[in-house]
C-alpha cells in the first residue's frame, strides 16, 4: 500500500547507504547495478514523472470549468495526483512562479470582492524586505566569496529565491481578493493563508483595531501578525482551520483580518445575515 513516492525514496537512501558501508572490494554488484540497471530505473522515474505532469494538466483543465481562482484549483489538481505533503509544497512553488511572474493582468473587484492592501502598508512593507534582503545579498556575497566562492553562490541564490518567492506572495495579495460568495466568506491572504467561513456561523462582527487576545483562540488572517494591521474581527460560535504556508493549519474560533473597504464588507455581510 505504500506509495510510488516512498519507495523511490527508500530505493535512493539504500543505494546511498550500501555506496558508503561496503568496501570498495565488494561493490562489484553495486557497480553493475548503477552502471547498467540505474539508468533504466531513472528512465522510469523520469516517466512516472511526466505521466503525472500530463496527468495534472488534465485535471487541471477539467476543474477550472468549475472554479475560478487559480490557487484553489492548483492545490486541489496536485492533491489527486500527488501525496499530501508533495502536493502542498508542489502547490505553493508554482503558484509563487504563477502569480509573481506570469500572471500580470489587472483583476478588476467585482461587487462581492474586497481588497485588503490598499490602506494596510501590507504591500510596502513586502518591498521593504525584498530590498533588504538584495541588500544583505550583496553585502554578504561579497564577504563570503573571499572564503569560498561556491558557498557564496549558493548562500546569494537561496537569497534571490527568498526574494522571488517574497514577490509572489506580494502579487498574490491583488489577485486573490476577499470574497462574499453566497452563504460563504472566502477569507485569502494571497497565497499564504485562507479559510472559508460559513455566514450562518458567525455570532457576532467587531469593527476593530484593538490587540487581539491569543489566549481567546483569536488569530490573524495575515502570517504577519503584529506588522500589520487589522479592522474587523469575526466571532465564531465553533472552531476552524486557518490554511497557511504549504498546507499547514491553525485552529481559531476568531480572526481578525483587514478590509479596505470595511463599512461596505460590513454591509453586505449583514444583509446575508438577514
Amino acid at each position: 500500500n505504500l506509495p510510488n513516492t516512498s519507495t523511490i525514496l527508500i530505493f535512493i537512501i539504500g543505494l546511498t547507504v550500501a555506496s558508503l558501508i561496503l568496501p570498495e572490494e565488494n561493490q562489484n554488484l553495486l557497480y553493475w547495478f548503477k552502471t547498467y540497471a540505474l539508468p533504466l530505473v531513472e528512465i522510469g522515474i523520469l516517466s512516472w514523472i511526466l505521466y503525472k505532469v500530463f496527468k495534472t494538466l488534465k485535471l487541471f483543465r477539467s476543474k477550472q470549468k468549475n472554479s475560478s481562482d487559480f490557487f484553489n484549483i492548483l492545490k486541489e489538481t496536485c492533491q489527486d495526483a500527488l501525496p499530501n505533503g508533495v502536493a502542498n509544497f508542489l502547490a505553493m512553488e508554482i503558484a509563487v512562479i504563477f502569480y509573481g511572474f506570469i500572471f500580470w493582468k489587472k483583476r478588476d473587484l467585482k461587487e462581492n470582492e474586497f481588497s485588503y492592501y490598499k490602506n494596510s502598508g501590507t504591500i510596502g512593507l513586502l518591498f521593504a524586505f525584498i530590498f533588504i534582503i538584495g541588500i544583505e545579498t550583496y553585502v554578504l556575497h561579497i564577504l563570503i566569496v573571499k572564503w569560498s566562492v561556491v558557498a557564496a553562490w549558493i548562500l546569494s541564490a537561496i537569497s534571490i529565491y527568498t526574494g522571488m518567492q517574497i514577490f509572489g506572495f506580494l502579487k498574490s495579495i491583488k489577485k486573490r481578493p476577499i470574497t462574499i460568495e453566497n452563504n460563504v466568506i472566502h477569507l485569502r491572504y494571497g497565497i499564504m493563508s485562507q479559510v472559508d467561513i460559513q455566514i450562518e456561523s458567525i455570532t457576532s462582527i467587531e469593527l476593530s483595531s484593538k490587540e487581539i487576545a491569543q489566549y481567546q483562540k483569536t488569530i490573524k488572517l495575515s502570517p504577519l501578525g503584529a506588522l500589520e494591521s487589522h479592522n474587523i474581527i469575526l466571532h465564531l460560535n465553533q472552531e476552524l482551520e486557518l490554511t497557511g504556508f504549504y498546507g499547514t493549519k491553525k485552529r481559531f474560533k476568531s480572526i481578525a483580518f483587514y478590509v479596505d473597504k470595511k463599512e461596505q464588507f460590513m454591509e453586505m455581510l449583514e444583509n446575508k445575515q438577514g
